[in-house]
């Protein structure tokens, strides 16, 4: 264990709250390990952190936590730009371990944010992959990581396909982002 995450774990212990982790667990319900730390300390923890690596944001993600992913997901996005290879290696691992709809998103949206620019071909491509996953995580991640896309009419078509692949999914979660994809499309037509 790194000194960076014995010192984020220390915070995490230090800043949570009992009843923000009650608050937590009924707005992202799922097993995982809980500090209840409010995301404005969260972000806090993220400043002092920024200029953490890959590794760090490895070593949290495995750690757990959701506060831990939380973070890991934030460092990346503000490092990630420097090296976009190891990004998408991260994404592709981390991608195996989502247990709730704010990992989900914040890994989709966040964690892709420094490479949506750049790298558009390679996030369709794992779009188109995940899309057809067993994992309802990995179908709803399929959507969300080309939300930032609806706003590009060039893409549009893309993104419909992976919409009509799932408009029939019975998993809550891809409802709810099919629903949501939907919306975003209809704004930019």
């Amino acid at each position: 264990m790194s000194q960076e995450l014995k010192q984020i774990q220390t915070l995490l212990r230090k800043k949570g709250r009992p009843e923000t982790i009650d608050f937590v667990k009924k707005v992202v319900p799922g097993e995982q390990k809980v500090y209840g730390v409010k995301t404005p300390e969260l972000n806090s923890i993220v400043i002092q952190f920024k200029s953490g690596s890959f590794d760090i944001a490895e070593e949290l993600w495995s750690s757990g936590a959701l506060e831990e992913k939380i973070i890991a997901i934030k460092i990346v996005e503000k490092m990630g730009k420097h090296d976009p290879s190891r990004l998408l290696k991260l994404f592709r691992q981390f991608a195996k371990g989502i247990n709730n709809w704010a990992i989900c998103d914040g890994l989709g949206m966040q964690f892709l944010r420094p490479i949506v620019k750049t790298h558009r071909k390679d996030i369709f491509s794992l779009a188109n992959k995940y899309n057809h996953s067993n994992d309802f995580w990995q179908r709803r991640l399929s959507l969300v990581m080309v939300e930032w896309y609806t706003r590009e009419k060039a893409t549009h078509s893309a993104i419909i396909k992976l919409v009509k692949n799932l408009e029939n999914d019975n998993e809550y979660y891809v409802k709810k982002a099919v629903a949501w994809i939907r919306r975003n499309l209809a704004k930019g037509k």
